[in-house]
């Protein structure tokens, strides 16, 4: 049954309104019935976007969909505990086994147990877990920084990402914090999640640098809380000019005309997780009428021209931007779990120690 979530007008002070039955609802309609969540209609599903469509139906209520989202993961898990990269129709589409696209669903899972409070499902889903996080910290350097992948013949591509091993950071919190509610000790994981943290705050040379034109390499050490506090803001500030176009959003390359939807709502996540509120909404608002007539949101436009590309309805985009209304308004149990204060306060603090 879905829950019922009152729609309700956010952001009073900028005049902010989002249906969250009807953004939740169209990603809801785009799942399989065995729990796949595709990028669109017909589309091919990739494990990472797959878990943050289903982050959206948890807070837009729609538990049982986000529950069989997860188990359609542990259904085809592979052995290593890796997902493939890419799947369209059930089937692989590209055998990449990649590091972060396998640890998101740590971020998912922890996600689902704070809106729910359901540990049995998390124990059910445990040995899944284990097994994508094992998988991740296997592919970490001596050095801290983790490699992106595993090719299709099996090869460790020694690449690094800045923005994947964020993402991993913040899985590994949460792998960390489910460990502590199930009672597992699991402290290779802390000392990876230490390794990696001091190579993303203090060896930015260990990854690739071509991807910094990305605006996801500028926000994800934020928004992951591997780099906090003055530094974080410090970050933030350094390249706004870059990537903020004024009353539109953040591109999503910095030397392209393309705002998109996702990469603005995941910037105001990593505001609102440094309790940047005010800045966060005012981007909210910026992007809160780009969307079609069914409530759903477009994935990016184009400027001057203002050309809706692409036109399909992308079910991960959606579910960010509720993600993002419910770091700012607080509409789940889950609002503060990008919040570095959350990490520093909360009860599971003390699974990073």
């Amino acid at each position: 049954m879905k829950r019922e979530v009152p729609r309700r007008k956010l952001g009073i002070s900028v005049g902010i309104e989002v249906d969250i039955d009807s953004v939740a609802g169209v990603i809801a309609k785009m799942q399989k019935e065995n729990g796949d969540i595709p990028w669109s209609l017909g589309g091919k599903t990739d494990p990472w976007d797959h878990v943050e469509a289903a982050m959206g139906l948890s807070i837009g209520g729609y538990m049982d969909q986000a529950r069989r989202a997860y188990e359609w993961l542990a259904n085809i898990q592979l052995e290593d505990g890796s997902w493939y990269a890419a799947y369209l129709n059930g089937e692989p589409l590209d055998k990449t086994r990649d590091t972060n696209i396998t640890a998101y669903i740590a971020v998912g899972l922890f996600h689902y147990y704070l809106i729910t409070k359901d540990r049995e499902f998390l124990n059910h889903m445990w040995g899944v877990l284990s097994s994508a996080m094992d998988f991740a910290v296997s592919l970490q350097s001596p050095t801290g920084e983790i490699y992106w992948a595993k090719s299709p013949d099996l090869q460790v591509d020694k690449m690094a990402l800045l923005t994947g091993s964020s993402s991993i950071f913040m899985s590994l919190k949460c792998a960390l914090a489910i460990a502590k509610i199930l009672g597992r000790r699991k402290p290779e994981w802390k000392i990876a999640l230490n390794k990696l943290g001091n190579a993303i705050c203090n060896g930015y040379h260990l990854f690739n640098m071509t991807k910094s034109r990305f605006s996801m390499d500028w926000f994800y050490p934020v928004l992951s809380g591997a780099v906090t506090g003055h530094d974080a803001r410090k970050r933030i500030g350094q390249h706004w000019k870059k990537f903020v176009v004024e009353g539109m959003g953040i591109r999503c390359v910095s030397d392209r005309p393309w705002i998109t939807i996702a990469e603005t709502c995941e910037l105001v996540i990593a505001l609102a997780a440094i309790e940047n509120y005010k800045i966060g909404e005012i981007l909210f608002n910026w992007i809160s009428e780009r969307k079609f007539d069914d409530g759903s949101y477009w994935c990016g436009f184009t400027f001057p021209d203002m050309v809706i590309w692409p036109e399909d309805k992308i079910s991960w985009t959606n579910g960010v931007v509720i993600m993002a209304a419910d770091a700012l308004y607080q509409l789940s149990p889950a609002s503060a779990m990008f919040s570095h204060k959350f990490w520093e306060t909360s009860e599971y603090a003390s699974a990073l120690r």
